[in-house]
């Protein structure tokens, strides 16, 4: 079990991540790419990630943007997990461009 962040843990780890902002009990992303291929290279990166975390975003593909979306649902919220992932998401993205 991961503890739920308080408000201000989720206000200060967002001001750490590239583009990231709280919608509800979710942090999401949306990240341009410069094609489709480096996109899909994106998401697949982050899901191998993501399994190896066994923790998994939605993500929403539109040809070269990507929408991440980040909560950890058996929790009821956001706690470290999705902190985090958002940080490795924001490497991913980063080395894509």
């Amino acid at each position: 079990m991961a503890a739920l962040l308080s408000d201000a843990e989720i206000t200060a780890a967002l001001a750490d991540l590239d583009g990231w902002e709280r919608d509800g009990d979710a942090i999401v992303r949306t990240a341009e790419l410069p094609c489709f291929r480096a996109a899909i290279a994106v998401v697949d990166r982050v899901a191998e990630d993501a399994e190896d975390r066994d923790h998994h975003p939605d993500i929403d593909i539109r040809w070269r943007t990507l929408t991440f979306r980040l909560s950890t649902h058996s929790e009821g919220g956001l706690t470290g997990k999705d902190t985090a992932l958002a940080k490795k998401i924001d490497s991913r993205v980063e080395e894509a461009r």
